[in-house]
């Protein structure tokens, strides 16, 4: 075991069907991903498709790109040198009609910017880009930047005078991942060497294709966690797997040719690598309506059709110490837990936070500034309103991909989605009306059950011993039998 304060990479992977990545600060869960291989994310691919119909009203157009359902391609995401007529910017206009440059049947080179979901396709668009370990290639942009992430105003200023030594190419330009920080100018060369191999082979596969065709595939999950996730303070990265940890061990290696000991590989097949961690009951309660705070207050999640609603309940310490000291100390495990779950869970959209209502301006203020301290360590796009004084926060959170929750998680056939289902009187009575209406349907004489739970149900409610008080129900003599 290492020493603790660092934090660790775990991968788990069930051959050929699924892999998981998590990654722990000192024995807590801080970041969680999921693929299943049936089920495979499209974003990042590219491919190459074929506008299918252009819908003026939305101002965008619906490409088949041989993945399921048409993809949505918006005016903005088009790449002028898609456009078939030129259009000069005019002011309130920056954009031309989408029926006047762009025509159905029309091929066109897109990217997955954001995964299907239900019944809606794939966000598409023509802005392509490659990312590297440090460098993210943005062919049909000639500009250089430098991740708003790179907090230092000094290194940013670094990385772009190394940058300014570096030509990308005609037609190319590149971004400075936030990894990036305190690496070498020949890093940087070597890494924009490789995508621009990875480009060239990608323009020459689009011409020898025919769409709709997929073109460049995003790499599998590992590999995208070693390439995006393993930084400096990454101290071993566990594996249950000899296969995927042997591939890890060669990315490794040219990435991080001082750590070639990093990837462990976990052999004891009597306990999983979560077991082993005590990272199980993390995992699990990602998929709960519920979270515990540490010193017992609660935090709810409620899904609706508009936004994420999270609620912060006391628990058993109200009433134990002062209320304003028992709400500015439960709120503010809340802003830490819930910046913590909107990160494993992937939230997206609109989140609406209902803390415990607090008087002193100054607690209100400084879980303000803990929920947006806690949410700089989320990758995706955000940001945090102001706290009301009801003790509402609202909060808008880009969701990255699909989160584990919507790949392993479906509405319950039950209750249909609104987490209740009917209660067993009801379900009764249900039966009752329907052998009602199936006597007067077949002559009085004869009802057949169609599951024997469903007779049941109806003798448990009423009270009936057997099938013959039955027929002081309905007055009659009646058969009964149950379909096989």
């Amino acid at each position: 075991m290492v020493a603790a304060g660092k934090r660790r990479m775990f991968i788990s992977v069930l051959p050929g069907e699924q892999v998981e990545v998590a990654i722990a600060e000192e024995g807590r869960l801080q970041e969680y991903y999921l693929d299943m291989f049936h089920q495979r994310k499209l974003k990042g691919n590219i491919y190459k498709g074929v506008i299918h119909n252009i819908d003026t009203n939305l101002q965008a157009a619906f490409v088949s790109y041989g993945a399921g359902k048409n993809g949505f391609l918006q005016i903005d995401e088009i790449h002028p040198e898609y456009w078939l007529t030129h259009h000069e910017p005019s002011k309130g206009k920056k954009f031309p009609p989408i029926q006047k440059v762009l025509k159905p049947g029309q091929e066109v080179l897109v990217q997955v910017v954001k995964e299907p979901t239900g019944n809606k396709g794939a966000f598409l668009t023509t802005w392509l880009s490659l990312a590297g370990r440090f460098l993210v290639l943005t062919p049909g942009q000639e500009q250089i930047g430098v991740s708003r992430k790179v907090d230092s105003d000094e290194e940013r200023t670094r990385l772009r005078e190394m940058m300014n030594g570096i030509d990308p190419g005609q037609g190319l330009g590149v971004i400075v991942r936030t990894v990036s920080a305190g690496t070498t100018k020949t890093t940087l060369k070597n890494d924009l060497q490789y995508l621009k191999r990875v480009w060239k082979d990608i323009r020459k596969k689009a011409t020898e294709v025919s769409a709709p065709a997929l073109i460049y595939q995003e790499p599998g999950l590992p590999q995208r966690a070693v390439r995006d996730y393993l930084t400096d303070d990454v101290c071993e990265i566990w594996v249950d797997n000899e296969e995927v940890a042997d591939s890890i061990r060669e990315t490794v290696s040219l990435l991080f040719p001082r750590k070639k000991e990093l990837v462990r590989l976990h052999t004891d097949v009597r306990m999983p690598l979560w077991e082993r961690f005590s990272l199980r009951r993390q995992l699990d309660q990602i998929y709960s309506r519920e979270v515990t705070l540490p010193s017992g207050g609660r935090l709810v999640f409620d899904q609706t059709e508009a936004l994420m609603a999270v609620d912060i309940n006391s628990g058993k310490i109200s009433g134990k110490v002062n209320f304003e000291s028992m709400a500015h100390r439960t709120n503010m495990e809340a802003a830490e837990a819930i910046a913590r779950q909107l990160k494993l869970r992937d939230i997206g959209g609109q989140v609406v936070i209902d803390f415990i209502e607090m008087r002193d301006k100054k607690h209100v203020l400084e879980v303000e500034k803990t929920l947006r301290t806690a949410m700089k360590n989320d990758r995706a796009r955000h940001d945090v309103g102001r706290m009301s004084s009801f003790g509402l926060l609202e909060l808008v959170r880009q969701r990255t991909g699909s989160s584990a929750l919507s790949i392993t998680m479906e509405p319950c056939p039950f209750c249909g989605g609104t987490g209740q289902r009917r209660n067993l009187e009801w379900q009764a009575l249900q039966a009752l009306r329907e052998m009602r209406r199936a006597l007067r349907t077949h002559g009085g004489d004869k009802y057949v059950f169609e599951t024997t739970r469903e007779l049941g149900l109806y003798l448990l409610n009423h009270k009936r011993d057997s099938l013959r008080d039955m027929e002081q129900d309905f007055g009659k003599c009646l058969e009964i039998s149950i379909r096989p």
